[in-house]
């Protein structure tokens, strides 16, 4: 139990340091407490958001699990249909030119234009639910998956393509155990930054297109001038966007054990 404190103790001394920080200037008085709540107030807020303790936060009191499900539907629905399409298609124009002619020049067009700027369009075609949030999520997370799959399937040395190729291995036996397992570790870096985006899209899709989820209360709450709401929905954002993505790490790591030993990784 003490090694594992001692290895993991350093992983706190930043949000620590922040929560006393930002305890310290709130109760200072150099900024209006209603503007800028203390901490501990927006804990208290949440707890009854969580739990519907004393109704602190009004009518959203005891309805957090609700949010965060249903926010969290539509990060995962957008995000498990860019991971199909952004890996199947990475994966086709990184291997093959005549997909790479076809494809990459309109992705790389697409790519700059800001997932924002698409939301009046979303609630043109899909209307105000979750459609246009779903869509908004799948169009953010896509590019970085794709872009990355690309990369790391263009990248494959070309010994253990060789390689394979001498032992008889071509076409879908080649990308499925040289291409892919080569590529997998971009890959993954693509999805871990895919799942970044798809949570603070959500957010704002919610702002604008949809009447429920975590993003919402956030908007709600501002035009209300329930700062420590704010603030507690943000933290909320933050956490389930850490957790999905330690989970996608924690897969990472399982599938990637031989990383291990080959990288700076098995020495830490």
């Amino acid at each position: 139990m003490t090694n594992l404190w001692n290895r993991n103790k350093f992983r706190f001394i930043v949000p620590v340091a922040v929560f006393i920080v930002w305890e310290i200037i709130s109760r200072s008085g150099l900024f209006p407490s209603a503007l800028f709540p203390a901490p501990t107030k927006v804990i208290a807020v949440m707890v009854d958001w969580i739990f519907g303790t004393n109704g602190s936060a009004e009518v959203n009191s005891g309805f957090w699990i609700r949010d965060v499900l249903n926010s969290g539907m539509r990060v995962m629905l957008g995000f498990a249909i860019a991971v199909v399409a952004g890996i199947t298609l990475g994966v086709a124009i990184g291997w093959s030119r005549i997909a790479e002619k076809m494809l990459e020049p309109t992705i790389q067009m697409l790519r700059p234009i800001p997932p924002v700027s698409w939301i009046p369009l979303a609630i043109i075609w899909f209307g105000i639910a979750n459609k246009p949030a779903i869509f908004l999520v799948f169009l953010g997370s896509f590019f970085p998956i794709v872009v990355n799959t690309i990369q790391g399937v263009k990248t494959t040395d070309k010994t253990l393509i060789r390689a394979a190729s001498m032992m008889g291995a071509n076409g879908w036996k080649l990308i499925r155990h040289v291409i892919m397992p080569a590529a997998l570790p971009t890959i993954f870096t693509g999805l871990r930054l895919g799942i970044g985006i798809a949570w603070a899209l959500t957010v704002t899709a919610e702002m604008v297109a949809v009447k429920s989820g975590l993003g919402y209360v956030l908007w709600d709450s501002y035009y209300f001038l329930r700062y420590d709401l704010v603030m507690a929905s943000m933290a909320s954002i933050g956490l389930m966007g850490f957790l999905m993505d330690f989970l996608i790490k924690k897969w990472m790591d399982k599938v990637l054990h031989w990383q291990r030993n080959t990288s700076v990784q098995g020495m830490k």
